[in-house]
C-alpha cells in the first residue's frame, strides 16, 4: 500500500514513517508540508494520504478537499494533536475517512488504516462528540480571507492572494468579526483557530 505521509513536525515524521514501514506492505512517501503533499498527490498515486491539519502551505482539510474535488481514489486519514471539534465537521464534509488524535497508539492508527481501506469512517469518540456541538458559520471564502488576516496579510494582499476586490476582502473579514463577536480580524481568526474553523 503507497501512503503519503504529510506532517510538518520532523522528528514526529521520521517517527511514524519508521513505525509504518514496520508494516509489511505499507511504503510511506514523506511530505514535510501540505504543499509538497500537494505537489506529490498531483504526479503520483497513492492509496491513503495520512496528513496532520495544521501545516505550512495546505492544511489536511485543504488536501482533502483536493483528493475530494479531482475524485482521486486516495482515502485520507487525519492525525492532529488538536482535537477542535469543527476540524472534525469539516474532515468528514471534505471526505476524509478517518480521524484520529496524534497520541493515539500506534495499533490503534494501522488498525484505522485498514478499515478506512475498506470503505469504513473511524473517528476518535470522543472527537465525534464534541464535534456535535457548534456549528461553523464561516463560509469558506470567509475562513480564507481570516486565514491571511492572521498571517498578518493587508486587505490588499488578501484580496490578491483571492482574487476579489479590496473592498469584497474587507466585506468577508467584517462578515467574520460579526459571526464570531470579535473586535477585531485577528481575534476573529483568533476565535475561529481555537473552534477548530480555521
Amino acid at each position: 500500500m503507497k501512503i503519503l505521509l504529510a506532517e510538518d513536525q520532523a522528528m514526529i515524521r521520521t517517527a511514524l514513517a519508521s513505525l509504518l514501514r514496520l508494516e509489511a506492505d505499507f511504503q510511506v512517501t514523506e511530505a514535510a508540508d501540505g504543499n509538497t503533499a500537494l505537489k506529490l498527490l498531483n504526479h503520483q498515486a497513492f492509496d491513503l494520504l495520512l496528513s496532520d491539519i495544521e501545516m505550512p502551505g495546505c492544511s489536511g482539510i485543504e488536501l482533502a478537499q483536493y483528493v475530494q474535488q479531482h475524485q482521486l481514489p486516495t482515502k485520507v486519514v487525519i492525525i492532529t494533536t488538536f482535537g477542535r471539534a469543527g476540524y472534525v465537521k469539516r474532515a468528514l464534509d471534505a471526505g476524509v475517512g478517518g480521524f484520529l488524535l496524534k497520541d493515539a497508539p500506534v495499533e490503534q492508527l494501522v488498525q484505522a488504516i485498514g478499515q478506512v481501506m475498506q470503505g469504513k469512517k473511524v473517528v476518535d469518540t470522543e472527537l465525534l462528540l464534541n464535534s456535535l456541538g457548534e456549528q461553523d458559520p464561516l463560509t469558506e471564502k470567509e475562513r480564507q480571507a481570516l486565514r491571511l488576516a492572521a498571517e498578518g496579510k493587508s486587505t490588499g494582499d488578501i484580496a490578491a492572494a483571492l482574487y476579489i476586490a479590496e473592498g469584497t476582502a474587507r466585506n468577508y473579514l467584517s462578515e467574520a468579526i460579526s459571526k464570531l463577536h470579535a473586535a477585531n480580524r485577528i481575534d476573529a481568526a483568533r476565535i475561529a483557530r481555537q473552534k477548530g474553523w480555521l
